[in-house]
């Protein structure tokens, strides 16, 4: 998976992908318009998270696994403290995907 493309694995990527299945089952839209939809998709998400999210969050938890391909990290927490902006939460699981910012520009 290129690193722009992490975001098509999130629920609104997966939503989208869907979406453009369906509509290129049903004839409304051409193969390579859809894929020029995702990669449009791709671009947008890495600009908007950049300029328009500013929130900090920390992670405290057991790793039950992690992982570092291409300078793509992904941990697995269990019984995790998630902290954001309105305090300390407590959740059973969560999984982080993470990569340098430098790596989506290129």
């Amino acid at each position: 998976m290129a690193t722009l493309e992490m975001y098509r694995s999130s629920t609104i990527g997966m939503c989208l992908s869907e979406t453009l299945d369906t509509m290129v089952g049903d004839g409304i839209l051409s193969p390579e318009l859809a894929y020029q939809v995702l990669i449009q998709f791709d671009k947008s998400m890495v600009e908007a998270l950049g300029s328009q999210v500013n929130t900090k969050v920390s992670f405290k938890g057991h790793i039950r696994y992690y992982n570092n391909v291409e300078s793509v990290w992904i941990f697995d927490l269990r019984n995790a403290q998630v902290k954001i902006d309105q305090g300390p939460r407590i959740v059973t699981s969560v999984k982080v995907v993470a990569c340098d910012s430098k790596l989506l520009t290129q």
